[in-house]
């Protein structure tokens, strides 16, 4: 059967200001030193989709500075520019119905456009089981990363380890528990990290969606009719903000699972979700001092500290336990210990209305 790769960016990245911008967010940046994450998702995902079958949904503010990045790798036209965020139900419901109506039923292969992977031939792997799964048994079908630590920023599935098929039967989706309970978790060996990617049939998931969510299907079927017509772009502008928000989590993956329908495929390839400035020790080596500068940068007598400047000289003497970001026309700092924090800015710059800095 054909296989269809779905790239998920419509994220602001807003834990990753002032890098991350509206037209320029984390899946626009090369934060590994290596390409742009968007791009590393997509080489990834040719290893099992060919290139011409790789699509990615994203928001109109980011869809040509998307079409600029990506170009020779995908198709324009498979770039759908979302006309407002309305979470992955509507993201992941348009991707399906664009492939189904327009080029027939295949196993769309979803993954996020911002986590990072080492291990591309493991990951590859992992997708051919999964796919394999989807195909012959209409399952839907998730990537479960095997934990190494108890994690308490993933969310968990609990899966049935006495499945006898590289394809364990999900029982329950979990929300990002405390320390003691990710532990609990570690120790019983029937959770897996939440990857957030899906592996199914364009087909059975809409089945889904008229199931679970007729409303939204409902609204899916009306961009699905205008598609290949004159009509196409204006019932999209006109259909899409309408369509309620909500995750494909909780509106399809959960109620399934309770069915019996979801399944996970474990993976153990180097994933991590870097969300955030602390994190980047997953992409560059640290000094000595447990130092991470990028750019132009001194630190002295500077202990576990991210530095990153991309256009001035930024230095740091006898500080600890900081993230330092440059841009030409902002500076951020913070504890590194406090790095999720950095979205606050974001929202205190809305308030403020200064779109400049957005």
């Amino acid at each position: 059967m054909k296989k269809y790769g779905v790239i998920m960016a419509g994220g602001g990245g807003s834990r990753f200001w002032p890098l991350s911008r509206q037209k320029t967010p984390k899946q626009l940046l090369n934060l590994s030193g290596k390409e742009l994450m968007v791009n590393e998702a997509i080489d990834r995902l040719s290893y099992t989709a060919d290139n011409k079958d790789i699509f990615i949904v994203t928001n109109c503010t980011q869809a040509q500075s998307m079409r600029q990045a990506t170009d020779g790798r995908i198709l324009p036209d498979h770039i759908l520019a979302e006309p407002s965020a309305r979470n992955t139900s509507a993201c992941i419901g348009y991707a399906a119905m664009e492939i189904l109506r327009k080029y027939g039923d295949g196993i769309m292969i979803i993954t996020p456009s911002d986590a990072y992977i080492r291990d591309t031939a493991g990951f590859t792997r992992v997708l051919a089981a999964a796919v394999r799964t989807a195909e012959e048994h209409d399952k839907l079908v998730t990537v479960g990363i095997t934990p190494t630590f108890p994690a308490t920023g993933y969310g968990y599935i609990r899966f049935n380890a006495d499945t006898e098929s590289e394809a364990k039967t999900v029982t329950e989706f979990k929300e990002k528990p405390d320390e003691q309970t990710a532990k609990d978790y570690l120790a019983s060996g029937n959770y897996v990290w939440n990857s957030g990617m899906f592996i199914w049939k364009a087909s059975v998931i809409l089945k889904k969606f008229e199931e679970l969510i007729p409303d939204i299907y409902a609204d899916l079927c009306k961009i699905g009719d205008a598609m290949n017509t004159a009509d196409e772009n204006r019932v999209i502008n006109e259909v899409y903000p309408q369509i309620r928000k909500i995750s494909v989590d909780y509106a399809v993956m959960e109620p399934s699972a309770d069915k019996g329908d979801v399944c996970t495929v474990m993976g153990d390839f180097g994933w991590n979700d870097v969300g955030s400035w602390d994190m980047m020790n997953v992409f560059h080596q640290e000094d000595g001092n447990g130092n991470i500068l990028i750019g132009d940068t001194l630190a002295l007598n500077t202990r576990n500290t991210t530095i990153l400047s991309t256009t001035r000289t930024v230095t740091a003497v006898d500080v600890e336990g900081l993230v330092i970001v440059e841009t030409p026309d902002a500076v951020m700092v913070c504890c590194k210990d406090k790095a999720q924090n950095v979205r606050k800015i974001v929202d205190e710059l809305k308030v403020k209305s200064r779109t400049e800095l957005l």
